[in-house]
């Protein structure tokens, strides 16, 4: 895929997020890329990476052999309106809720196409992605994708119809995260803690949990058991959480957001 031209529609924080990490990555050169956004601060952020900006959404296409769509769902319709063919493109698309039928029925031509979902801890490199392994990406074109996005996280192939439930896991999930650390914070903070030192506590602990339960290959469960101790803090704490429905709220939460996807 080497000498394949890759254009971005969107160049906000995930697709810059996305192609920063692939040219930092060599999964993609530089002046290999183009992208377009009206955005002065995209326009900016591009000449940063060293990468093309074109001048409409159809310049883009036309010179591109992969377009990653990377806009607000709402945005798509006049999106594809101004973009003119996409016969024999390949088109990666981040946007939620939005179907591959929709995109083939919206935009023009006949594209092979990959849906995704990513989510924000891209930004530093510890993304989750689940890519559609119903897409009709050829196989060259499938490892490119695995390597772009594997470059910044971690790449799970699901079928589309589970594309919501990532978009309501790992794709609403970092904001639920932050809501848990800044609760983890609040109650350092009630209990005497400096905030800056409850702030860095609460998310070291986190991300350290989570880096332990990846990295040695361990449930959930076995993870708690390892700091849960009869008769001790930490189960003294989880009694006050499994009270509380700690679990069931957060599973409603995801299921919240997964029928949200749905919905869009």
């Amino acid at each position: 895929m080497a000498d394949k031209r890759f254009g971005v529609i969107g160049f906000g924080n995930m697709g810059g997020a996305i192609i920063s990490g692939a040219i930092e990555h060599g999964v993609v050169k530089a002046d290999k890329v183009t992208i377009y956004d009206p955005s002065p601060a995209a326009a900016q952020r591009a000449d940063q990476l060293g990468v093309a900006v074109a001048e409409s959404e159809r310049a883009l296409v036309e010179s591109s052999d992969i377009v990653l769509l990377a806009v607000k769902p709402q945005m798509f319709a006049n999106t594809a309106a101004a973009c003119g063919s996409f016969d024999d493109k390949a088109v990666l698309s981040i946007m939620a809720g939005v179907t591959t039928d929709r995109i083939r029925e919206t935009l023009e031509g006949d594209p092979r196409v990959m849906r995704l979902m990513p989510n924000t801890p891209a930004l530093v490199g510890a993304g989750a992605f689940a890519l559609d392994a119903d897409s009709d990406f050829s196989e060259e074109e499938k490892a490119f994708a695995k390597d772009l996005f594997g470059a910044l996280g971690i790449v799970e192939f699901v079928p589309e119809h589970l594309l919501d439930a990532v978009t309501g896991l790992s794709g609403s999930a970092p904001a639920f995260v932050a809501m848990f650390i800044e609760a983890l914070a609040d109650g350092g903070l009630k209990e005497g803690l400096p905030r800056a030192t409850a702030y860095r506590l609460a998310a070291q602990t986190c991300l350290g949990e989570a880096k332990l339960i990846l990295d040695k290959g361990m449930t959930p469960a076995a993870a708690k058991d390892m700091v849960t101790s009869p008769a001790g803090t930490t189960i003294a704490g989880y009694a006050v959480l499994e009270e509380a429905g700690f679990r069931g709220t957060v599973m409603k939460a995801v299921s919240a957001a997964a029928q949200r996807s749905r919905e869009l």
